[in-house]
């Protein structure tokens, strides 16, 4: 039988950098009282000694976790990912990580996800969104802590907010196809239910039609989010079944308006020419795909880094008022309109 060999000490780090153990501690949270030459000796001596520092142990004297908690819709969409890996970019400077979960567009999974994550006591919270059940909201309201709600403008906000109006940027994205001359188009969505931002999109868009005298019947669910392109293309399919005179459809993602394009290839359905097609979140399949896709640029990376600022500023006590970060989404104007 093999023996676990005794992991090494900070007493160990401390003699082979000759510091107290006490700076050793210092040095790994990144404390100003620590010169850059102390700390690097520190950080070499545990590096050839193997030793990996135990926070948990010192975070109970502080009463501090040095962890934000976030929770997104889904871990595989790449705007999601952009906006996490800002944020925790912006957080690690100061010695921060991210504890990251995912409540799959169902605000009752939120519900639970956001009790799990403050019975850890995170610095902050991150959610996704500005609507919640009432249980989650008063979670938030009561946490003590600063909560941050993104990708949305919600009315009602709990705390701080940094966003956009997802109704907003649809609507500019149909003042553009009728100042172009499109009149018959539609929207392709998924479950509004579940999909808050998806649902805001579609609302902008029945909106944007009304006030240029337009009817919007043209509104097809092509099922629960997030919208595959294989869910796009059926969505499409069903459409101009449906809808054949439709000339301009708006897709709640760049997946389902990629998975759009494909369909109306495979029935010979020219685009533009025959029928225009725009997206949403600016993925990198809508640049390359053929023809490119219009879509609006959320600026996911911004939402991420701006969240980051807007935390170290209030834990460093340099905001006072619940901070509102309006984020600009760009409408980007590709071959699949033109």
């Amino acid at each position: 039988m093999h023996n676990i060999r005794k992991p090494p000490t900070m007493a160990d780090v401390a003699h082979r950098a000759g510091v107290s153990p006490m700076t050793v501690s210092r040095a790994f949270k990144r404390e100003a009282s620590v010169s850059r030459e102390t700390r690097e000796a520190v950080l070499r001596a545990a590096d050839e000694l193997g030793y990996v520092f135990d926070s948990t142990a010192s975070n109970l004297r502080s009463q501090r976790t040095d962890f934000i908690a976030v929770t997104i819709p889904s871990i595989n969409n790449a705007n999601f990912a952009d906006t996490v890996r800002a944020l925790s970019d912006g957080v690690s400077e100061r010695g921060l990580q991210i504890l990251l979960g995912y409540t799959n567009y169902d605000v009752q999974e939120e519900e639970r996800l956001v009790e799990q994550l403050l019975r850890r006591k995170p610095e902050a919270i991150v959610v996704t969104g500005g609507k919640h059940t009432p249980r989650t909201r008063k979670l938030l309201t009561n946490a003590g802590i600063p909560v941050i709600e993104t990708w949305d403008l919600p009315e009602e906000p709990i705390g701080h907010v940094v966003g956009f109006s997802n109704a907003q940027a649809v609507r500019e994205m149909v003042d553009h196809f009728v100042a172009v001359g499109y009149r018959n188009i539609a929207f392709i969505g998924g479950d509004a239910s579940r999909d808050t931002r998806g649902a805001d999109r579609r609302a902008g868009f029945i909106a944007a039609m009304k006030d240029h005298g337009l009817d919007a019947p043209r509104l097809i669910a092509a099922g629960p989010p997030p919208i595959s392109m294989r869910e796009g293309a059926n969505a499409m399919g069903q459409l101009l079944e449906r809808f054949p005179d439709t000339d301009a459809v708006i897709c709640v993602s760049d997946l389902s308006a990629y998975g759009a394009i494909t369909e109306c290839q495979r029935r010979g359905i020219a685009v533009p020419e025959k029928i225009a097609i725009g997206g949403f979140g600016d993925y990198e399949i809508g640049a390359i795909c053929v023809p490119s896709l219009t879509t609006i640029n959320a600026f996911a990376s911004e939402i991420g880094g701006k969240t980051a600022k807007l935390i170290l500023d209030v834990l460093d006590g340099k905001l006072g008022e619940p901070g509102r970060v309006t984020i600009r989404p760009d409408l980007i104007l590709r071959q699949s309109s033109l």
